[in-house]
């Protein structure tokens, strides 16, 4: 522990106040699952669902966040434990804003996941399973992320060299393979909604 450091958490507008500021509590949507399996596009749909209602969201996936705050990270496992922790972290602030965050992330293993809901919270973390087999995500596979990988280009691709670790319990699991985009939006948002709207 660093002693230089003194936290302003206690002189600083409270989640409670900030919540009942914006009329929603904040949480964090994790959607996690295979590349190609849907999460960015879902997670998308669902902000301009909860956009109509009037939630202020956040979205943050591997794109944004690797141009950007993680761009020094590389893939093997320590970067991505990394690369977690840190959007674990920066969700965590959102939600004391009272912002609803949707991650779209790979999160490949269990522990992942779990150091993310510990951070975040338990009662702030919605774990929402992306399934769809390996077969469907290469067929979805426009940015070529598969072929490349299966080609070498790609090191340490998830479903092609490392194994994607199955979420035990999610909170909500969607299976895209065979779900409408709609259905799984719907899904989502009629889970997550009284729970945001809780607050008031």
């Amino acid at each position: 522990m660093n002693n230089n450091i003194y936290s302003v958490f206690d002189k600083i507008l409270g989640r409670k106040e900030k919540e009942l500021f914006l009329g929603q509590g904040g949480c964090v949507l994790w959607f996690t699952g295979l590349s190609g399996a849907g999460k960015t596009t879902i997670a998308c749909c669902v902000e301009r669902e909860l956009a109509s209602r009037g939630i202020l969201t956040q979205v943050l996936d591997g794109d944004n966040i690797r141009s950007g705050l993680n761009k020094n990270l590389h893939f093997d496992l320590e970067s991505r434990m990394e690369n977690i922790r840190r959007i674990a972290e920066v969700s965590k602030l959102f939600v004391n804003c009272g912002v609803v965050t949707l991650n779209c992330f790979i999160s490949p293993e269990r522990d992942m996941r779990k150091m993310a809901r510990d951070i975040i919270g338990e009662n702030d973390f919605f774990e929402i399973y992306v399934d769809a087999s390996l077969e469907m995500c290469e067929i979805r596979d426009i940015k070529g992320l598969y072929r490349k990988a299966r080609a070498g280009e790609i090191p340490n691709f998830t479903g092609i060299h490392q194994e994607y670790e199955e979420p035990e319990n999610p909170a909500i699991h969607l299976r895209t393979d065979i779900e409408s985009l709609e259905s799984c939006v719907k899904t989502v948002v009629d889970i997550v909604v009284p729970k945001i709207k809780a607050v008031l």
